[in-house]
């Protein structure tokens, strides 16, 4: 079996969610505790979601020619038209499955996602406009949040999808500052256009890590990484947040990303680990214990 093909929706074949676990729990993911803390059924139906979304994002981000990656992804498309009539093929269709139904998972924002990778599909995104930028989070970082928040039974309605876009723009954002440099070396650069003009910064990857201007357009992108923390912050208190503890973990550990940065006033490189394991459990057990107030320096 080729690389891809492994990444494909495969025949379902022994327990899938003993698959979907085993794929969540060897990507090493950051969202683990948050998913840790939930019961059975919602944590099985979290690993799931997790697992289709590390297919979709390997196909996406992997060395294949970009007619073989947006082939593979129409075949995740097919199998979630499947999974909605009730007929999935693939383990991971099976582990979805029992999510869907019981968590009334919408099947728009399955779609929304593959469309989101599909755009990194088509070659590395290099200096997006905002309403690109805006398009490209919402669909692989809002679908994420507006299935999860119905997962982790905290879906309140309408301002539980705002506090949900909220929090995936402020992650997608929070990334995108840390992983510059990461990016930039495959030839991808989501820092937005209008920024890096305004700033004087090239709009080409190689020549955007070590520009002196670097540090001043990323403080301008934090203060509005910042802004969609406050927002999900300003948001949570209309949710139970017994219910919301598992996006609560999340939310302090990926703003400790951006408190770290910050302190270290937006300097590049960025020290590797820039956080490490403890100190991101820690910022996100207090997010969800004592609520998403004004975080503490890390």
């Amino acid at each position: 079996m080729t690389a891809l093909a492994s990444l494909m929706p495969q025949p379902a074949a022994g327990d899938p969610a003993a698959l979907a676990r085993a794929i969540t729990k060897a990507s090493g993911t950051s969202f683990g505790p948050g998913m840790a803390i939930l019961p059975r059924a919602r944590r099985e139906a979290m690993h799931a979601v997790y697992a289709f979304c590390r297919m979709v994002d390997d196909i996406a981000d992997g060395p294949f020619a970009r007619a073989d990656k947006h082939a593979a992804l129409a075949a995740w498309r097919r199998e979630i038209r499947a999974l909605y009539a009730g007929n999935p093929a693939s383990g991971i269709g099976h582990a979805l499955l029992p999510g869907v139904r019981a968590f009334a998972l919408p099947q728009a924002e399955f779609d929304l996602l593959i469309e989101g990778m599909a755009m990194d599909a088509d070659g590395p995104i290099v200096a997006p406009l905002r309403a690109t930028l805006k398009r490209y989070t919402r669909r692989v970082a809002g679908a994420v949040g507006a299935l999860s928040i119905r997962i982790f039974g905290a879906f309140m309605g309408p301002i539980s999808d705002r506090f949900a876009l909220a929090l995936g723009d402020a992650f997608q954002l929070t990334n995108i500052l840390r992983d510059i440099e990461a990016d930039a070396a495959i030839g991808r650069l989501y820092l937005p256009a209008d920024l890096l003009e305004a700033h004087g910064i090239p709009m080409d990857p190689a020549r955007v890590a070590g520009h002196p201007a670097l540090p001043a357009l990323a403080r301008e992108l934090g203060a509005e990484a910042r802004a969609c923390y406050d927002e999900a912050r300003r948001l949570a208190p209309a949710h139970s947040r017994l219910r919301l503890a598992p996006a609560l973990v999340m939310m302090g550990a990926y703003e400790a990303y951006l408190d770290r940065m910050e302190a270290l006033a937006w300097a590049r490189p960025l020290p590797q680990p820039l956080l490490g394991k403890r100190q991101k459990l820690v910022r996100g057990l207090a997010c969800a214990l004592f609520g998403p107030g004004a975080p503490p320096s890390p």
